[in-house]
């Protein structure tokens, strides 16, 4: 069960109504309209919902702060999966005490990069600035995409800035790097043969340049400033190649980045957590383990 509680946070200057498990309530990150917008519509308007851990749920002493998770769902960058990879993602990390900030970004086609990535960093600014008014860890606010979603995170865990500290907006002199990224059958590689091709148009055009195609291929981008990485995928997956996140993967290895990949035999691509699948949905379990081993979560003693 999800609680349903008031949090402040400063973006919105009123509290938001944390939206129970069979909803969401989506407030927008910017209230006064987002830079560059093309509309006033609900696809023009990047927004977040918010879920919190019960009580009982919440990790360490009581009182103490919990980890956060911003959500980015997959979709091809043309929808957005809510339900598999937005609100049934939010209901398990509630389970494992962490709050669930579910994203809901720009969709490619009417806006192409670096519109989203500006969405999910401020998202990630907005969770940091008001971690302190919900009971969140400033320090353990990770980002979690699936499919293009996880094209997303990876671009906040690549792409990232730490933030302008002369900015009006307090928002904006939070940084936007992910302190861990969740990486879930996703689409990475955009300058090669394991290219999610629909992704790409959508994110960056039918005709991209060589140059454009480089800074979106995001194992191009990983640094010692990536931060630690968890990576899922399925050999079976013929949507978005495995090798997209073996590439992440030698990425992470090569700048001495903390990796853990999971690839399993049998899978479809957009399975989730795969919760009908007695084997395939396992790989919660690994994640679950490497939130302790990480420090994320406490409460397990930790590998050497």
């Amino acid at each position: 069960m999800i609680a349903t509680v008031l949090v402040l946070l400063p973006v919105l200057g009123a509290p938001i109504q944390l939206a129970p498990a069979d909803r969401m309530s989506f407030e927008p990150l910017w209230p006064a309209g987002a830079p560059g917008a093309m509309g006033n519509e609900d696809g023009d308007r990047p927004a977040l919902a918010a879920y919190l851990p019960t009580a009982d749920r919440r990790p360490g002493p009581v009182g103490s702060a919990m980890p956060a998770v911003v959500i980015c769902p997959g979709g091809a960058y043309t929808v957005h999966a809510m339900d598999h990879e937005g609100l049934q993602i939010a209901r398990w990390l509630n389970q494992q005490g962490i709050a669930a900030f579910v994203l809901r970004y720009r969709l490619g086609g009417k806006y192409h990069f670096p519109v989203q990535l500006q969405d999910v960093m401020r998202a990630i600014r907005t969770v940091r600035s008001g971690a302190k008014k919900a009971g969140v860890a400033p320090d353990k606010i990770g980002v979690w995409g699936f499919s293009a979603g996880g094209h997303l995170a990876s671009m906040a865990a690549t792409l990232f800035d730490e933030g302008n500290p002369n900015a009006k907006d307090a928002i904006d002199r939070a940084s936007g790097r992910p302190d861990f990224a969740i990486l879930s059958y996703a689409v990475l590689q955009m300058d090669g043969e394991f290219t999610h091709l629909g992704s790409r148009k959508k994110l960056i055009g039918e005709t991209p340049t060589a140059e454009q195609m480089q800074q979106v291929s995001t194992p191009r981008r990983v640094t010692p400033r990536t931060p630690p990485t968890f990576l899922f995928h399925t050999s079976s997956d013929t949507g978005v190649p495995p090798e997209n996140s073996v590439l992440f993967y030698l990425a992470l290895r090569k700048a001495g980045v903390p990796a853990e990949m999971h690839i399993y035999e049998r899978g479809n691509h957009g399975v989730g957590l795969a919760q009908g699948d007695p084997v395939l949905s396992s790989w919660g379990a690994r994640l679950s383990d490497w939130f302790h081993v990480r420090g994320i979560l406490p409460g397990r003693d930790k590998s050497p």
